[in-house]
């Protein structure tokens, strides 16, 4: 068999039970994507010795490296190095450096360290210690068989990362068959679907170099172009054209890349034109200001906000007429119109955004059915109201999360417009 690329084998129980994601291996495939590295394969194991071991000698049939997460810490349940050991008949050795450096971290702050912690310090005979710089559990560099090397990670994420850039990525680019530079960017888009969208760039989706991939998320689809050549900058030359067409194609629809998102967008727009942000949420219970204040610096630019839940609030707090509330109700344009307003006013803002739905799974009828969501935005030039279904069957998280997106993206397009 002729052995290739690499795999990614992520050691824990707790993935297999679907207590947590599996961030770490869609991290790792990015990495080894923008090392231009091939790989095929990714396996998850649970905490158990014979499994594990058979996993490992599988992967050093078919690939050159392996990496691992999980399982390197001082627990009964963590498994790796010794299974890793056993499976290739190597004996564990202790490393009195490692020791003594284990000690150091853990004993940092006059905490006691507890001697299972010395299972950390033993690595197979002939494996290289992969340094840990944020946590106590180091990882090892071990070629086992002359064609086949492992690379293990704790599965902290953290520690797992600064690992992999400290350490891993310049073995990798040395001994780990990494070819090339490859640089990629990420355009973002709202307001269109994905279908829509390749049909738009279709022509650019077969190109080989940069390659053009679409990706889609809930209410946002991004375009992933990925560019190789020599050198960082070369490969940047050659992202610049086609992300300039992508841009010119979609219009307004694009509204960032990379770490963009919609939230720090808008709140750069009103940064921008010197003017500030209010909220009056119900149905979201707070996404929307959750999504603005997530992003450093938001301030200077968004004042607040209401939850107005119950409508004694909206009377109370935003000022809502009591007989738009009995007449319309209020999940309704009257009435999320005048909490924009409301929220505007009393808040003393140049924008005021507002919604109010039907989240779900209750609360629906034939004239107003769950997933029903009406928002509005005020500003200098006064009020729009609008609405959307986003349907009974994505549940209540999706449609809460979908409103914040299509909110935000209304008033990015009204805030382009008056620049």
């Amino acid at each position: 068999m002729v052995k290739t690329g690499v795999e990614i084998l992520c050691v824990g129980t707790e993935l297999l039970l679907g207590d947590i994601l599996n961030g770490n291996a869609r991290w790792l495939a990015e990495q080894l994507a923008s090392l231009g590295l091939p790989h095929y394969r990714q396996s998850v194991v649970g905490d158990n010795t014979e499994r594990l071991q058979s996993a490992v000698l599988e992967a050093a049939d078919r690939c050159r490296v392996l990496i691992t997460t999980g399982g390197l810490g001082p627990t009964p349940d963590d498994l790796t190095t010794e299974a890793l050991a056993a499976a290739f008949e190597t004996p564990l050795d202790e490393r009195p450096d490692l020791w003594e450096e284990i000690q150091a971290k853990l004993s940092a702050g006059g905490k006691t360290v507890a001697p299972s912690n010395r299972r950390q310090a033993s690595l197979p005979r002939g494996a290289a210690v992969l340094p840990n710089p944020l946590g106590s559990a180091p990882g090892m560099i071990w070629s086992p068989r002359p064609d086949f090397t492992i690379l293990t990670f704790p599965g902290v994420p953290s520690e797992m990362k600064a690992m992999w850039r400290e350490t891993a990525v310049p073995w990798m680019r040395q001994y780990g068959g990494a070819h090339g530079v490859f640089v990629s960017r990420q355009l973002r888009f709202c307001g269109v679907g994905e279908s829509d969208l390749a049909e738009q760039v279709a022509d650019l989706l077969t190109s080989p170099n940069p390659t053009v991939a679409p990706y889609a998320s809930l209410g946002d689809v991004k375009l992933r172009i990925t560019a190789c050549a020599d050198t960082e900058a070369a490969a940047k030359a050659l992202l610049d054209p086609v992300a300039a067409e992508l841009r010119s194609r979609t219009g307004e629809c694009c509204y960032g890349q990379d770490d963009d998102s919609l939230a720090s967008v808008v709140l750069e727009q009103l940064r921008t034109s010197r003017q500030t942000l209010a909220v009056a949420e119900s149905c979201t219970g707070g996404g929307l200001g959750a999504a603005l204040t997530a992003i450093p610096g938001s301030s200077d630019v968004f004042i607040g906000g209401v939850i107005a839940y119950s409508d004694a609030v909206k009377r109370q707090l935003l000022g809502v007429p009591a007989d738009l509330l009995e007449a319309h109700g209020a999940v309704s344009a009257p009435v999320v119109s005048a909490m924009a307003e409301g929220a505007r006013q009393r808040l003393g803002c140049d924008w005021a955004l507002a919604v109010s739905g039907i989240a779900g799974p209750g609360g629906g009828s034939a004239e107003k059915p769950v997933g029903l969501v009406h928002m509005a935005l005020a500003g200098p030039r006064g009020c729009v109201a609008w609405a959307h279904r986003f349907g009974d069957r994505r549940g209540r998280d999706a449609v809460q999360r979908l409103s914040v997106i299509r909110a935000l993206d209304r008033l990015r397009v009204q805030l382009l417009a008056q620049s």
